[in-house]
């Protein structure tokens, strides 16, 4: 590995990682119950996917400048456009659905804890999608998950597991990530990453209103939105428009089980964000998971040191 492509995949992590803060910080303003989960989905999304708009045109317009723009055929400007708008598409429909699943299950009154640990656990389904798509893992990626999960587990739940409606939603939402990681992880390669993310939350957004429309036309309340406002314009500038747009650069050329276990520290973020701004105390239990996350974090990265022959199927 090149010194260069060496500093290329610690920027990558640095997107993912500071996603995972965003993130993590989400959970600490976010608490809007009063917002019926499609209309709570569809305002943050159609938010994060204005903000990024001029983001995309000023890096165009920066280009065109720099005399950075590749010279295509029609024939290739035009499937370009076409992998854009399906990877938008994809991409979309697949957040507007875990985005939506979490909300459901949110609100079902569930343990804040309980339901971000189901929602992390895309950490084990993503090396699993990626067997099922032919790419392996290796023995220190699984013992990594195997770590993220048991901290993870220590972090986040606190009394009896038992499985109820919200559970459910959540579990469906954890595959839901999963498979969002999964695309982001094909599409983000081939296009444009703020264009991507732009496109995925307008089209989550626009998915999200209709069925606001349809479901939850008699609880709409405008005034409800507005008195929030802090909340959304968080939830859509930071948490959509900047962490998916972080996520979408950081995944670029890395192994998506790596991308999952870094952007899982979220749950992390969440309780010590809790702990700055809410003068909550962690346990000691919960500094063990913590722990146990950056450990799973750190053998990702350094199981090079013991194995060094690597085979084309077994991941970084």
């Amino acid at each position: 590995m090149n010194e260069s492509t060496h500093n290329g995949k610690w920027i990558r992590y640095a997107f993912l990682f500071a996603a995972a803060i965003l993130w993590g910080l989400s959970f600490v303003v976010q608490a809007v119950k009063e917002v019926a989960p499609f209309t709570f989905t569809a305002t943050r999304s159609f938010i994060g996917s204005i903000v990024l708009v001029p983001v995309f045109l000023t890096m165009d317009a920066l280009r065109k400048k720099r005399g950075g723009v590749p010279n295509l055929s029609l024939e290739e400007k035009k499937n370009a456009r076409l992998t854009l708008l399906l990877g938008g598409l994809v991409c979309g429909v697949v957040i507007c659905t875990a985005e939506n699943l979490q909300q459901f299950g949110i609100s079902q009154n569930m343990e804040p804890g309980k339901a971000g640990f189901i929602t992390a656990m895309y950490i084990v389904l993503v090396p699993v999608i990626g067997l099922l798509l032919g790419k392996k893992s290796g023995l220190f990626i699984w013992i990594s998950v195997a770590l993220g999960v048991g901290g993870l587990y220590l972090i986040c739940v606190k009394g009896a597991f038992s499985v109820n409606t919200g559970d459910l939603c959540l579990i469906f939402c954890a595959v839901a990530f999963a498979v969002h990681i999964t695309v982001v992880d094909y599409f983000g390669n081939k296009v444009d990453g703020v264009k991507l993310s732009c496109l995925q939350f307008l089209f989550c957004g626009v998915f999200s209103a209709i069925a606001a429309l349809i479901f939850e036309r008699d609880a709409f309340s405008f005034s409800v939105l507005l008195a929030h406002y802090k909340a959304f314009l968080y939830m859509g500038i930071c948490s959509c428009g900047i962490a998916y747009t972080f996520q979408i650069l950081g995944q670029k050329g890395t192994n998506p089980t790596a991308a999952s276990l870094i952007m899982s520290l979220e749950a992390s973020f969440s309780m010590l964000f809790g702990m700055l701004i809410k003068g909550e105390m962690l346990s000691m239990r919960e500094w063990i998971g913590i722990s146990l996350m950056l450990i799973a974090i750190v053998l990702t990265e350094t199981k090079e040191l013991f194995f060094r022959k690597r085979t084309q199927n077994t991941s970084d």
